[in-house]
């Protein structure tokens, strides 16, 4: 049986500088997000596009949902699998490319997740679940671009994660 899943947010442009739309230039592409009982977020275009490279772009929170949705995933199977996962981190990348009409499109996000597992024994499971974990991602299977992952994965004992030693 499948479920619906409804989000409501509010995306506020704050940008009218006092002449509102009345040139491209008269105005800032700054605008605020807010989602009931969460702190807001400060976002712009890109500053490519005349943004505030100080705040958040679309495009940014784009690779980032695709990289937190596949992380949530992979620890979720992980942890259904019996892998002890004691660090994540990912440095996620994508590219967008503008067309000749003033529009654009990603052609690709490339994710590269760094996993730490209590074990060395895990390692090749761990390493394995990044595919699965791609086919669940409720994002990934909304995009109409590749979303690439190039995972590193190493081992470190439970006891040294907790004390703070890495190899």
């Amino acid at each position: 049986m499948s479920k619906q899943h409804n989000y409501y947010l509010q995306v506020t442009w704050s940008g009218n500088t006092g002449r509102g739309t009345e040139t491209y230039r008269s105005y800032e592409r700054s605008h605020i997000v807010t989602v009931e009982g969460k702190p807001p977020l400060e976002c712009s275009s890109d500053a490519a596009f005349r943004g505030d490279k100080t705040k958040y772009t679309p495009e940014e929170l784009l690779v980032a949902s695709l990289s937190s949705c596949h992380m949530l995933w992979f620890l979720h199977l992980c942890s259904d699998a019996g892998i002890v996962v004691t660090g994540y981190f990912d440095r996620a990348t994508g590219v967008m490319v503008e067309t000749e009409d003033g529009g654009g499109h990603f052609t690709e996000v490339k994710l590269y997740p760094n996993v730490t597992v209590a074990e060395e024994s895990m390692v090749a499971k761990a390493n394995e679940l990044h595919k699965k974990a791609n086919e669940l991602c409720f994002i990934a299977r909304s995009v109409n671009f590749p979303v690439l992952h190039l995972p590193t994965c190493k081992a470190q004992l439970l006891e040294e994660a907790k004390s703070g030693n890495e190899f």
